[in-house]
């Protein structure tokens, strides 16, 4: 069992030293840096940069989309236009309805603006309505509305007639039409009667063009 030696047997021993240790500290073969913490204007520059991709996407999936209307309301004129293209004969009862309703809807505002720059226009409708009536007819009445009396006793001086005409006012005609009465006969020359006859005699005649064809 070895024990403590004396000073007087340590003799020629020669005392040991550790070199100094310099330079950085290794470990397992692997140098740690320092971590890189982002500056506030590179946040910034990330944060414009997904703001800038979100809104190039977006715009994508906007004219995505703005395209695919654009195709859908391409393809329902298309449609619509083909059926204009039809020839009347091939155009159901309904539809030939619905134009010959918006045809008389127009004339009918055409004939209310035009009686109201010329009120006038009703004389003629009333002259031409008594060229029909047979010679021998006694004791007419001629329904008008209201404001179409005083217009039509003005210019026809009806009061001096043979005939004896009498005027009744009918707030439910329109303004420019009339019906004569006798006690034989009735002519209805109403506005709405006579925009009847003249949608039939052009729906008519652009079915029989096309019959023809």
């Amino acid at each position: 069992m070895a024990g403590i030696l004396g000073a007087d047997e340590l003799g020629d021993v020669v005392r040991l030293e550790l070199p100094a240790m310099e330079g950085p500290i290794v470990g397992g073969g692997t140098t740690h840096s320092a971590v890189h913490m982002p500056t506030a204007r590179e946040i910034e520059q990330l944060h414009r940069q997904a703001w800038e991709e979100g809104l190039a996407a977006g715009r994508q999936e906007g004219l995505k989309r703005g395209m695919l209307e654009i195709d859908r309301k391409v393809k329902q004129l298309d449609k619509l236009m083909t059926e204009l293209a039809l020839p009347f004969a091939e155009l159901d009862e309904e539809v030939v309805g619905s134009v010959a309703e918006l045809a008389i809807l127009i004339a009918r505002h055409l004939v209310r603006r035009e009686l109201k720059s010329d009120p006038g226009e009703i004389v003629g409708v009333v002259r031409e309505t008594m060229r029909q009536l047979p010679v021998a007819a006694r004791y007419p009445r001629l329904k008008l509305h209201p404001e179409d009396i005083d217009v039509v006793r003005e210019a026809l001086s009806l009061g001096d007639e043979e005939r004896s005409w009498r005027l009744e006012a009918d707030p439910l005609l329109t303004r420019g039409g009339c019906v004569v009465e006798t006690e034989t006969s009735r002519i209805d020359a109403t506005v709405e009667t006579r925009l009847a006859a003249i949608a039939s005699k052009m729906l008519g005649g652009e079915r029989e063009a096309d019959r023809a064809r």
